[in-house]
């Protein structure tokens, strides 16, 4: 198996940027044809724009579903702040009916499964209830705006979907401290890996993020089918080690996508290290990078665990 293709383009505003990303990825949407999509956009809060996906770049993500024959297409979401009636209305979600044959789904209100994820002590599981709709997804796509994070770094693709599918009574209970929450979320993103993942990086969110943080202009978008390896690209070219972020670190370790440079190629910048724009970390950054565990307490963690299966 050859290396992972990210692809990563300038962009000149949110629509254009994951318009001409997905145009560079066109292979990568071969697999959508006929199936029903279901694309997990980011609404933290029904209030704050900038913590949230722009409508322009799901409007772009939807004409490239619909150019490659998409079946129905759902978007779904929960936001931790307000309700998804109030996002939808205050992003201008709801014009995209009226161009698109699209429905959206409130989290919230979903049928559940459980998974038992890590408490402070890493001893004992906690029990969360997990969408079933993300969980079984013909094609989950995930569309996000790069941010900081208060607990994990940075926020991204797969936080998205692994967070964003807990239903929200719940989400309060994976955040145990560092060393369980990046555990759990890699945990949960196991079972619901994004068929593709998109990030409109036009501008993102830096500082206290995911909800209070200060726009970074950064100009790029990247996209790409093996979402550890695009959410590893967008940290690097947000001045991030990807190695850093305790959750793409352990998906990487368990063979859930690619993390090293000899295994992702990143495709469309001559070079990328160029267009590095170093974002400002979270306030509580230092704390948040002692999530390592030792092997004593990896091995014990993990014991009795079994993984689901990697397509």
């Amino acid at each position: 198996m050859g290396p992972s293709r990210v692809f990563v383009t300038r962009s000149e505003g949110h629509e254009h940027g994951v318009r001409s990303v997905l145009r560079l990825a066109e292979g990568a949407l071969q697999g959508v044809a006929g199936r029903d999509v279901v694309i997990k956009v980011n609404f933290v809060s029904a209030h704050v724009e900038l913590c949230a996906t722009p409508v322009e770049a799901v409007r772009a993500l939807l004409e490239a579903l619909s150019r490659h024959r998409a079946e129905a297409v759902l978007i779904a979401e929960s936001p931790s702040g307000g309700t998804l009636r109030e996002a939808l209305r205050n992003y201008g979600y709801y014009a995209l009916r009226e161009e698109f044959d699209v429905e959206f789904f409130d989290l919230a209100e979903d049928d559940y499964e459980v998974l038992e994820v890590w408490d402070r002590s890493l001893e004992r599981r906690v029990r969360v209830r997990v969408s079933r709709t993300i969980l079984e997804s013909e094609y989950l796509v995930s569309v996000v705006r790069p941010k900081t994070h208060d607990t994990v770094v940075v926020t991204l693709t797969i936080k998205n979907v692994a967070v964003g599918a807990i239903l929200p009574p719940d989400r309060g209970l994976i955040h145990q401290g560092p060393r369980a929450i990046n555990l759990s979320i890699a945990y949960i993103a196991a079972h619901m890996m994004p068929k593709l993942a998109v990030v409109d990086g036009y501008v993102g969110m830096e500082g206290d993020g995911p909800v209070s943080g200060d726009p970074r202009p950064m100009g790029l978008a990247v996209a790409g089918t093996d979402a550890v390896a695009v959410d590893s690209t967008t940290a690097l070219l947000m001045g991030f080690d990807p190695c850093s972020v305790g959750y793409l670190y352990y998906l990487w370790r368990w063979g859930y996508g690619c993390m090293a440079p000899n295994e992702v190629t990143i495709e469309g910048l001559t070079d990328w290290r160029r267009h590095v724009v170093r974002f400002r970390p979270h306030s509580t950054y230092a704390r948040q990078l002692a999530w390592r565990l030792s092997p004593e307490e990896y091995e014990k963690a993990l014991r009795g665990l079994e993984l689901p299966r990697r397509a």
